[in-house]
């Protein structure tokens, strides 16, 4: 099943790309899920109330999948809620906190992908950043539960009454680490999504300057989490020729920044209606244009190493971050891992496996490649025979 997740700066129509794309591709006999975490349900007013055949549309609701999670983790923890004097919040009492919808968002996103029946899942994603937050969290939370409470220790719940009346304290309950399996698994598959060759990303801009610079740190903190980004929608575009100088002017403007994102990336153009896209009739229109319909995802590319101890003595770590600058970047080696900063972003990756017999002895930006020098440890190279 192919996943298409669309973003973009706020404000650049990304819900009516969306739209336009699950309506294009349906058009083509493709069975599509068009998915949406923004309030207020926008895609009905797009897509009408008999959307067509082949084309189903659904809502996230975040505030509900809040009430029903926590719900249920109160009835999973009962036994020491009740040992501490707690309550249990009904779920008419609960409102959802800051961050629900990104949790929401990827259960909804999990099951959607293991939907009996569909092709495409076209996914209408918050703006840029909070995409990118998004997208990597479950790759997050699954290193913090493996640091903060590791597998091995559940050897030891045998030990803890013991260890309880010597502390005088109460260790920690089975059923958190219960719930940590529980959430690990969960984060295991929402991050088999994300990372899955069927899934790709496609952005959407209204070309300018600020979309420029908004669109430069977007990529670069997607290429460090290893994102494929499909192609870029360039919309709301006017036509050229006006005589109107206003008109003229921004057509040219938009024009130059257009072409400079044909050069590094496979740009869609989609034209300026003259109003605000209202209903299926300019849904259609939209989704008529060349590009839109989304063909077959290609695999996604592992950051190479490449072997240069014979030339140089050295292997090169290729770390693809287009539109990056010397000032965006920093790492820092930390054991068998490695600290990326890129610009306003930060990951942390495991080394490959030969890299981590190496120390780092350099490293250099350019052509939009960060190329990490990675020199043998002579204490944990194979010696040559």
């Amino acid at each position: 099943m192919h996943t298409l997740l669309i973003t973009g700066p706020g404000g650049a129509g990304r819900t009516t790309v969306a739209a336009a794309t699950a309506l294009a591709a349906a058009r083509h006999g493709r069975r599509v899920l068009l998915l949406s975490g923004d309030v207020g349900d926008p895609l009905a007013a797009l897509t009408g109330e008999d959307p067509l055949p082949g084309l189903r549309v659904a809502r996230v609701d975040s505030g509900e999948e809040f009430r029903e999670e926590l719900v249920a983790l109160q009835e999973r923890g009962s036994a020491l809620l009740a040992m501490v004097g707690a309550r249990p919040l009904g779920a008419e009492e609960l409102t959802e906190l800051p961050g629900a919808e990104q949790f929401a968002l990827l259960r909804a996103l999990r099951r959607a992908a293991a939907a009996p029946g569909t092709d495409l899942v076209v996914v209408d994603m918050p703006p840029l950043h909070q995409t990118l937050s998004t997208l990597a969290l479950p790759a997050q939370l699954r290193r913090y539960l493996t640091r903060l409470l590791p597998a091995e220790k559940q050897a030891a719940r045998a030990l803890r009454p013991v260890l309880a009346q010597l502390a005088g304290v109460p260790m920690p309950a089975q059923w958190l680490y219960e719930a940590a399996a529980r959430w690990d698994e969960e984060l295991a598959a929402v991050q088999a999504v994300v990372e899955a060759d069927t899934t790709e990303l496609r952005l959407v801009a209204e070309p300018g300057p600020a979309a420029a610079d908004a669109l430069r740190l977007g990529r670069l903190g997607l290429a460090l989490q290893q994102l494929p980004v499909r192609d870029l929608v360039a919309n709301r575009t006017v036509p050229q020729g006006s005589a109107d100088p206003w008109l003229a002017g921004l057509a040219a403007q938009q024009e130059k920044y257009a072409a400079e994102w044909a050069g590094e990336i496979p740009v869609v153009t989609l034209a300026h209606l003259g109003r605000d896209p209202r209903g299926p009739q300019d849904l259609d229109r939209l989704a008529a244009a060349d590009g839109l319909l989304p063909a077959a995802p290609a695999p996604r590319g592992a950051w190479a190493v490449e072997d240069r101890l014979a030339a140089d003595g050295v292997l090169v770590w290729v770390v693809p971050l287009p539109g990056a600058h010397k000032r965006d970047l920093d790492l820092v080696r930390r054991g068998d891992e490695l600290l990326l900063t890129a610009g306003p972003y930060r990951r942390i990756v495991p080394l490959p496996a030969a890299l981590r017999r190496c120390t780092v002895s350099g490293a250099a930006l350019a052509a939009g490649e960060l190329r990490i020098r990675f020199t043998p440890d002579p204490g944990l190279w194979p010696r040559a025979q």
